[in-house]
């Protein structure tokens, strides 16, 4: 571990609030734990997600924002994120969870595409996405923003997990 997280500053990349931590962030990550949940959703978790989890296993991150070419349901230029899902079923907001990624697949509606790994201030409709369609089960998924009230309209948002993380910006860079 430590390739890409290297170069981010942890330290201020979490924001500490009570909350966060009650929903969203489990306990850390373990070999049978990482294995169960891909088993679980049938998908192998990019390798920058586990190394980013491994530090803390979900949470949200102070800057909450991520560009997009194209106009979403949150903003003309961008979307934004509540919190990433912890990897495990523990905690209501988790992978596995009472609302993770197979919650929103069958009782939202949402297509079956990938691992529903972030969710919007929303609450459920708008979810960030990691897209296998392309790499297929076993490959490094792309990052798309789905529109639940849009008619569920996707809308990419990074080539990877990693450039994903290496885009946030805060909410303040889209301020008027």
């Amino acid at each position: 571990m430590g390739r890409f997280v290297e170069d981010l500053d942890l330290s201020t990349f979490w924001d500490d609030h009570d909350y966060y931590a009650r929903e969203y962030t489990d306990d850390p990550l373990t070999p049978e734990k990482i294995e169960w949940v891909e088993r679980t959703l049938g998908y192998r978790l990019p390798p920058s997600y586990l190394e980013l989890m491994s530090y803390r296993n979900g949470g949200a991150p102070v800057k909450n924002c991520h560009r997009t070419a194209s106009a979403t349901s949150w903003a003309e230029d961008h979307v934004a994120m509540t919190g990433f899902l912890s990897i495990g079923k523990a905690k209501p907001s988790s992978l596995c969870g009472e609302v993770g990624s197979r919650f929103m697949i069958e009782e939202w509606g949402y297509p079956p595409i990938g691992i529903y790994f972030a969710d919007c201030p929303s609450a459920g409709h708008d979810m960030l996405c990691l897209d296998y369609r392309a790499c297929g089960p076993e490959g490094e998924p792309s990052v798309v923003h789905v529109d639940q009230e849009g008619g569920y309209v996707i809308t990419p948002v990074a080539d990877t997990f990693e450039a994903f993380i290496r885009g946030l910006e805060s909410e303040e860079a889209f301020s008027p």
